[in-house]
């Protein structure tokens, strides 16, 4: 059977399983993105030196809502390009053709869709007393790796101490509903998780008076911040045991920190960003934000 989303949308169980949206999620997306498909193809085609009138030429196999379809089911399974085709009744490089037109769409739409919170208007949650200490109202960091085929240069530069595998460290920032913020362009599996954090742009995004919150891997984020409003769970004293009260502070600090790890476990159902990357590295970020923008949409929904 060939996937259409006018048949697709009338078994809503299997529509989600294969994208990991629902069908209403899917439908309240899709009228920005067919104006940005059409502005998009409107750039491409309506240029001075073209000399077949626009909207000349063969169809295009899928139309544009069956091509977002495609993209996100790719995303999600990441099936090969000929089985994504046969699929879809197209042809490989008409879902490759797909891909590249949709997925820039879909990252910038995921980039709209992340916004740091706002100190006047966010509700800020009442903290325990173990954690005075920390910001009141913060976004929390990590990073997840993602295999890729070994390269045929550098190998060094992306092989993972940590997974024993050449991978891309990808750092995700949420605010503390889980929603997604911020993306970071992806970097070489050896970098530290504190020099990705470094390197990412979030702090000259962060608004003033909202801390950050990181894992052991993040110690001296509070230098790195701004207004020095970072925070860590206290590490072990050498050569000593671990004191009562700290291992209070860090149960407490990671229950504040749990939102994090749910959120990259939602996005990591994406077999895109979670099986071993077949494509181009410099597309990966791209991944990742399109993907970022999915679950974010899923969130507001659920």
């Amino acid at each position: 059977m060939i996937v259409r989303r006018e048949h697709l949308s009338k078994y809503p169980t299997v529509f989600r399983s294969l994208t990991g949206l629902t069908v209403t999620a899917f439908d309240q997306m899709l009228p920005g993105l067919l104006e940005a498909f059409d502005t998009d193809r409107r750039r491409r085609l309506d240029r001075p030196d073209r000399r077949r009138a626009f909207g000349g030429g063969d169809a295009f196999d899928l139309a544009p809502a069956d091509q977002f379809l495609l993209t996100i089911v790719w995303l999600r399974q990441y099936p090969t390009q000929e089985a994504l085709g046969y699929l879809f009744g197209a042809s490989d490089s008409t879902a490759l053709r797909a891909i590249r037109r949709c997925l820039p769409l879909l990252e910038a739409q995921g980039r709209d869709s992340m916004r740091l919170p706002d100190p006047g208007k966010y509700q800020r949650k009442a903290l325990p007393a173990l954690l005075r200490d920390t910001p009141g109202l913060a976004v929390v960091v990590d990073t997840f790796e993602q295999r890729v085929q070994r390269p045929k240069r550098r190998q060094r530069a992306y092989y993972s101490g940590k997974k024993k595998a050449h991978t891309l460290k990808s750092q995700v920032t949420v605010d503390e509903d889980g929603n997604v913020v911020h993306v970071g362009p992806s970097r070489p599996g050896c970098w530290a998780d504190l020099k990705v954090l470094k390197r990412s742009g979030l702090k000259g995004r962060l608004p003033k008076g909202v801390g950050a919150l990181g894992d052991l891997a993040y110690v001296g984020v509070a230098d790195w911040h701004p207004e020095g409003l970072g925070a860590t769970p206290r590490r072990k004293p050498r050569g000593r045991p671990r004191p009562a009260a700290d291992r209070c502070y860090n149960r407490a600090f990671a229950r504040r920190r749990l939102v994090v790890e749910h959120t990259l476990a939602r996005l990591r159902r994406y077999q895109a960003v979670t099986a071993v990357d077949r494509h181009r590295r410099r597309q990966h970020t791209a991944r990742v934000r399109a993907v970022a923008g999915l679950i974010n949409r899923m969130h507001t929904h659920s």
